[in-house]
């Protein structure tokens, strides 16, 4: 009897206990769902934004584009300034695209994305060797001729690290350079400066155009590993210098992973080389005509754009040669396979013709 008593007079803070126990419980259910949700909510945000920023940039018509700047820095569009002009649109565009610069991203939804930051590196990739090339080549009259001194700056510019998120960012360095080439511009455009220059020569034409053959040439062979093909070893044996020994070699395929961002980079390169070759058939318009090499620059750019028509598919899909399914890395070679053997009878038209 006395321990039923005791039991009715501690039955009331047993059950306030419990009913303070199960109120905890609610609310930290409710917290959990509202964490839930509010998550849940940022990851369909962050893949609808990340949708958004992996659009590729579309096209721009580069002759009216140097017109409309030119018109708006109220400068002459003088011999030159539609490929310098061209050059910092195309560098601009990694920087203002939706998203903007995406490579140092450290944050949801850029951090995620690995295609448009394989895109914007095939981009700097051509920006980096033009740059270059107006540097040493377009800019001077000979070899032992001064450099410009804004040129000078701009192509380091380009040249720094692309993944940098610390200070100095890439994006900083990038927009550095720009400002360096339009200063290049100023002058240029200035007719009482005659302390820079553009030389429209073919020797100059044809040295930039050596090195973007050589950066196609290279994609046309990783675009083409994406089925694995035999790398044949052809080095010279040390006993024999005048022999070339063929061997066995190996099989060379890229990583299943690392697909998509080939042929990504791929897509940047032809985008970014497609706008730089159209100035030049502005600003070169003469050498050609007289070279008869008018028509194989427009070759060279209907293969480049041909290489950018639009991406049907959710993914790149890497079916073997003849198989059920595409291979886009195998369209994608050819087209750069085909860019690149017209730069080459380019260059011997360059050269000779």
């Amino acid at each position: 009897m006395l321990d039923w008593k005791n039991r009715a007079a501690s039955s009331p803070d047993a059950a306030a206990k419990a009913a303070t126990y199960a109120g905890e419980r609610s609310g930290a259910s409710l917290i959990g769902r509202a964490v839930g949700g509010l998550l849940g909510l940022y990851l369909l945000l962050a893949l609808v934004v990340g949708w958004y920023w992996s659009q590729e940039p579309s096209a721009f018509p580069v002759q009216q584009r140097a017109q409309a700047a030119a018109e708006q820095a109220k400068r002459q569009l003088v011999g030159g300034y539609t490929t310098v002009e061209t050059l910092k649109q195309v560098a601009g565009t990694l920087l203002d695209k939706p998203g903007g610069y995406l490579s140092n991203d450290l944050a949801p939804p850029g951090l995620w994305l690995d295609n448009m930051p394989s895109w914007e590196y095939g981009v700097l990739v051509q920006v980096r060797d033009f740059s270059r090339a107006l540097r040493k080549d377009f800019a001077r009259s000979q070899s032992q001729s001064t450099e410009d001194p804004d040129l000078a700056q701009a192509e380091p510019r380009f040249h720094f690290d692309n993944k940098s998120w610390a200070l100095p960012a890439s994006e900083s360095e990038y927009r550095e350079g720009i400002k360096a080439l339009d200063r290049y511009l100023a002058r240029l455009a200035d007719p009482s400066k005659q302390n820079a220059q553009f030389y429209t020569r073919a020797d100059n034409l044809n040295n930039w155009l050596g090195d973007a053959g050589t950066r196609l040439g290279s994609l046309s062979q990783r675009l083409s590993a994406s089925v694995g093909q035999v790398r044949l070893n052809t080095e010279v044996l040390p006993s024999e210098p005048d022999a070339t020994a063929v061997g066995e070699g190996g099989i060379y395929e890229t990583p299943w992973l690392q697909i998509d961002n080939v042929f990504y980079e791929a897509r940047g390169q032809a985008w970014a080389l497609a706008h730089l070759l159209r100035a030049v058939e502005v600003d070169f318009a003469d050498v050609l005509a007289k070279k008869n090499a008018t028509v194989s620059v427009r070759q060279i750019i209907r293969e480049l754009e041909a290489a950018q028509e639009t991406l049907w598919s959710p993914m790149i899909l890497n079916g073997s040669g003849y198989g059920l399914l595409a291979n886009h890395s195998l369209v994608m070679a050819n087209y750069i396979s085909r860019a690149n053997a017209a730069i080459i009878d380019l260059r011997q038209l360059l050269s000779q013709g």
